[in-house]
């Protein structure tokens, strides 16, 4: 007798959140691109400093994490199709009014808070609907594939937006439009403007399996298959007894969850917002503006394709060892602590980096996938141990853990750069190679205005290097930072849940 097709459209659903992903990170990495700029000097920037620009990331990520608990559990109670279509319009249309912020750092501030309280319903939501349309080994995969979506948003930044800001660059004569907008303003507009796409296809293909079957799009294999091994199914559109999401708090697996996240998110959200900066401060000193671009959008977009490697072959780690008749909890760590190992290389990213770019950018790549990895198994931990029910709360949990600890890593990142710039501007000016102008003090000297206070044009080479060798050892100290996480958050994870133990008091 011929074995019965199980079907196919679970995948669809990923497709849907691989699409909602890639948005939400296009959306995201914008201002990754735009950091130098911000940081420029006055007419050709905004004039601000590495802190400042810290603050701008560090406020949307606080933002991002608080809104994740109510996010969360909101989507629970409303369901992932209203809540993810209302969580990407709030962030579409706060994208787009960072264009008319003008170059004030508050402003920024206010529309990137918002734009974070809209990007946190993302992932409790995606991962909310992977619980609800996979079986437990399908999940990781599932969870590996639509995470992917955060690498695929990177490397179209990296491809669309030096682009977008060559060709609205009064100052080189591009001037689209009639130069209504700049470059930057353009960036957020474009990239916001794709989300409302997105809502056609989630209102015409997404719906819970039930309501699927019952439309005939689903078959009842596949629908029996989704649900194997399971909890007893339940109708998803019937709303249950309010459980309060503070109640999650009270459960170890909560908290192994909500410290993996707090312990490795940040670094992700490093590699995103500073990359393109560590990229041209280590690499293109010297370098004209177009090889400088050209550097940064092959080097960014070739950590984050490999990093979607990582993502969907990590996923799959778990299913391997399952399907070899392992435990779920058992395979999940052990998939866990082995991805946990691959960060360690970041310890060596400086020594590489004297050996040429690509040697560095071979093992930031490794980084990535390896992030990307954990984090796809690291989600799916959550739907081993809690009901559906309560899966987007406990997300949403983890996800402000998460987020706190990206702002962190963010003021972190942005004190270390200016620490150790400045300090190399010291040591620049001990040796008689620049001094203080009454419009640019030391503390304010930076790559792009340092011609400005050369005490001989000669210099400029020597001057160079005392500021880049100097910011060299700032991101070393970050590399470090991120290669230790994971292997901790592992130790933290097992010492809380050493055995699986599901929750079914909820």
């Amino acid at each position: 007798m011929t074995k019965p097709t199980v079907g196919k459209y679970r995948w669809t659903i990923v497709a849907l959140l691989l699409f909602s992903t890639t948005i939400n990170y296009m959306d995201r990495n914008v201002i990754g691109y735009l950091k130098d700029y911000f940081c420029a000097q006055q007419p050709n920037g905004f004039g601000w400093s590495a802190k400042d620009f810290s603050y701008l990331t560090a406020i949307f990520t606080g933002f991002y994490a608080g809104f994740t608990l109510f996010a969360g559990f909101i989507i629970d109670k409303v369901g992932t199709k209203l809540g993810l279509a209302a969580s990407l319009i709030v962030w579409s249309l706060a994208g787009i009014a960072s264009a008319f912020m003008g170059i004030g750092l508050w402003a920024h501030n206010v529309a990137r808070a918002i734009f974070g309280a809209g990007e946190a319903g993302n992932f409790p939501a995606s991962i909310k609907t992977v619980a609800e349309w996979f079986p437990k080994k399908e999940r990781a995969l599932a969870t590996g594939i639509f995470n992917s979506g955060s690498n695929i948003g990177a490397m179209i930044c990296a491809l669309i937006i030096p682009v977008i800001l060559a060709a609205w660059n009064p100052s080189e004569g591009n001037n689209l439009f009639f130069g209504v907008f700049h470059g930057w303003q353009m960036a957020f507009i474009i990239t916001g403007l794709v989300g409302f796409l997105w809502l056609i296809f989630w209102s015409k293909f997404y719906g819970t399996p039930k309501q699927m079957l019952d439309k005939g799009t689903l078959t009842q294999t596949e629908y029996d298959y989704i649900h194997s091994g399971d909890e007893p199914v339940v109708d998803t559109t019937v709303v249950k007894e309010k459980v309060p999401w503070y109640k999650m708090l009270t459960y170890k697996q909560t908290w192994a969850f909500v410290l993996g996240k707090f312990m490795t998110d940040g670094i992700w959200w490093f590699l995103l917002f500073w990359l393109p900066t560590y990229i041209k401060q280590q690499f293109c000193v010297g370098m004209s503006l177009a090889d400088t671009k050209h550097t940064v959008m092959i080097s960014t977009f070739i950590v984050y394709g490999i990093a979607i490697v990582g993502s969907i072959y990590g996923g799959s780690i778990p299913m391997t060892f399952m399907n070899k008749g392992w435990q779920t909890y058992k395979a999940r760590m052990t998939a866990l602590l082995l991805i946990a190992f691959a960060p360690l290389l970041l310890l060596g990213t400086q020594y590489a980096a004297g050996y040429g770019i690509v040697a560095a950018i071979a093992i930031i790549s490794i980084g990535g996938a390896s992030h990307q990895a954990w984090s796809a198994n690291l989600f799916t931990t959550v739907s081993d141990m809690f009901p559906k029910s309560a899966v987007g709360s406990v997300t949403g949990i983890g996800a402000a853990a998460g987020g706190l600890g990206g702002v962190l890593v963010q003021l972190l990142a942005g004190g270390l750069e200016d620490k150790y710039r400045i300090q190399g501007v010291m040591q620049a000016s001990q040796a008689g190679l620049i001094k203080a102008t009454d419009a640019i003090p030391l503390e304010q000297v930076k790559m792009d205005n340092l011609k400005n206070v050369l005490v001989d044009p000669s210099m400029l080479d020597q001057a160079r290097h005392f500021i880049s060798s100097n910011v060299s050892v700032a991101y070393g100290i970050m590399f470090t930072v991120c290669a230790l996480a994971y292997l901790t958050a592992w130790g933290m994870m097992k010492a809380l849940v050493p055995k699986h133990k599901p929750i079914t008091d909820l």
